[in-house]
């Protein structure tokens, strides 16, 4: 992989601007922190989020700054705000998003770095004056190291190197997982499985009886099954749909979490089983492995990034099926659309990935 120039000795702050979401947030991670261990000696101000900053929240050496969506317009004067009077030397923009381009006017940085011609959206482009290294069919989180290696670091470079990460949580978050697990622990129960049933639209969801199906499944294999997700009508709809149908003995959590709390469930957990969503991705942050279920997106490009080999998909027969093309034959985040897609990713299929997972990672 091409490595830019590397950061001078005068350069000594870089602003990184990735507002969301949480999934992607947590591929950043990986690059920032690989940043961080090249140039330890650097400030790193991150601008992000409202909610994605709980998830960040003490990330070590990292200074967050909020932006805040729901405040509407305002939310860009108060970014101004809060940089008022502050120059970086280095800016990474790794969001197309017209939100974040427009947020980017509020930083002043000697060097604006964002995305190549061909990932760039939303006007992207003329926000930036310089451009890292086009990639192919290249992953998110591998999109981002990108930025990395334009300001010298060796991140990514080689196929068999692997991200990894640093995740902030406190004590008293661990010890929460631990008191939540701790009755079924003193029963012998070393298995969890932890579902997490719902993506940010329903049509990526799975269906509930199928969900249903697999906790039976694991309860039989001898895995207790937590069920997790936010305080939404529609993930506490998908949940009672999922209870209803199971057989299985289920620790319902779902809106009963704060995200450094479910960060720290997943990382108790033995393995974990949902959607294009963002738990899945904080699990592979905390190295728990995940049974990633993908159809309306690439899985290639945003599947659980150290997990894709055990991804189920029903993508690439749908996006023939829509378009007359393979994969290959079209821009690589292409996405399909339907409502029923999910249906064709059968109990089966993941009850037989379930069966691999448990052999090939010991669980």
């Amino acid at each position: 992989m091409q490595l830019g120039k590397p950061l001078t000795a005068s350069e000594q702050s870089i602003c990184i601007l990735r507002l969301s979401a949480i999934g992607d947030v947590c591929h950043a991670v990986a690059t920032v922190q690989a940043i961080q261990r090249h140039y330890p000696a650097t400030h790193i101000t991150w601008i992000v989020g409202k909610v994605e900053a709980m998830l960040l929240a003490n990330l070590p050496g990292i200074e967050l700054v909020v932006f805040d969506k729901n405040l509407g317009m305002k939310a860009f004067s108060d970014l101004k705000n809060k940089l008022k009077g502050r120059k970086f030397d280095v800016l990474l923009h790794m969001q197309v998003a017209l939100r974040a381009n427009i947020a980017s006017l509020a930083i002043n940085a000697k060097r604006k770095i964002g995305f190549d011609k061909a990932r760039s959206k939303e006007l992207h482009s003329l926000f930036m004056r310089e451009r890292v290294v086009p990639q192919n069919q290249a992953h998110v989180l591998e999109n981002f190291a990108g930025f990395a290696r334009h300001i010298g670091v060796p991140f990514l470079t080689t196929t068999n190197e692997k991200p990894n990460w640093r995740m902030p949580l406190a004590e008293t978050d661990i010890q929460w997982a631990r008191n939540l697990l701790k009755p079924f622990r003193e029963l012998g129960q070393q298995r969890f499985l932890v579902i997490s049933p719902a993506a940010s639209k329903a049509e990526r969801n799975w269906l509930p009886e199928r969900y249903a199906a697999i906790a039976d499944y694991a309860s039989e294999q001898g895995f207790q099954v937590v069920l997790c997700g936010g305080p939404s009508a529609m993930e506490t709809q998908l949940r009672d749909d999922i209870l209803k149908h199971t057989q299985a003995n289920i620790l319902d959590v779902v809106g009963k979490t704060s995200l450094k709390q479910l960060l720290a469930l997943l990382q108790q957990a033995s393995l974990v089983i949902a959607p294009d969503t963002g738990p899945a991705h904080m699990a592979v942050t905390v190295g728990t492995p995940v049974i990633g279920l993908y159809g309306h997106s690439n899985p290639a490009r945003t599947g659980p990034y150290l997990y894709q080999h055990y991804v189920v998909e029903a993508y690439y027969q749908e996006l023939q099926r829509q378009t007359g093309k393979t994969v290959a034959e079209l821009p690589f985040g292409t996405r399909v659309k339907g409502e029923h897609i999910m249906a064709n990713i059968s109990v089966n299929a993941v009850k037989a990935m379930f069966d691999k997972v448990i052999k090939e990672e010991n669980l």
